[in-house]
């Protein structure tokens, strides 16, 4: 029969299993994320792949438009890769269990930044095309900018609480 501690030990360990299985996972979709995003954002300018897409799933609403939709979406595919690649960084320092450093802040502030370009792009996209889905996505991009810039600050803070904890030290 096995004590409290050992159990208490057995569960700690799988624990760690499954929090290493999560960061593991989260770093292979991210890199997915982030290579499959460059193909798809230079494959956009190239001459007909997106005729081919909107003739497959049936979109004619942007004929008249292609020029401006290539333009729009090969923006906003640059911002998402930008995004992501700090995403990318970011989540190097918490495989290297040091997360609370001046990188991060920076990073997030620019995600922020992004972010915030992202919603300004869409909210012009309205312009040409207007849906109900485009609206939620200015919205999501707006919190999302706002909430990598309130994250940047508490970042910020964590990073001198730690550099003056390791001089105390």
């Amino acid at each position: 029969m096995q004590t409290t501690a050992q159990l208490r030990m057995l569960s700690k360990n799988g624990e760690t299993m499954k929090k290493e299985t999560v960061i593991w996972i989260t770093k292979y979709l991210l890199d997915l994320m982030y290579f499959s995003g460059i193909i798809v954002t230079l494959l956009l300018p190239v001459p007909g792949v997106v005729q081919h897409f909107m003739e497959f799933f049936g979109f004619h609403d942007f004929e008249g438009r292609y020029a401006e939709i290539i333009v729009i979406y090969f923006v906003l595919g640059i911002m998402a890769v930008l995004i992501l690649g700090e995403l990318r960084k970011m989540f190097r320092t918490v495989l290297k269990d040091d997360c609370f450093v001046k990188d991060n802040v920076v990073s997030l502030q620019r995600m922020g930044t992004y972010s915030f370009v992202i919603a300004l792009i869409c909210l012009l996209r309205t312009a040409l095309y207007m849906t109900v889905a485009m609206l939620v996505l200015i919205l999501v991009f707006i919190i999302a900018g706002l909430f990598s810039k309130v994250l940047a600050f508490v970042f910020d803070r964590a990073v001198e609480y730690k550099l003056e904890n390791d001089l105390t030290i």
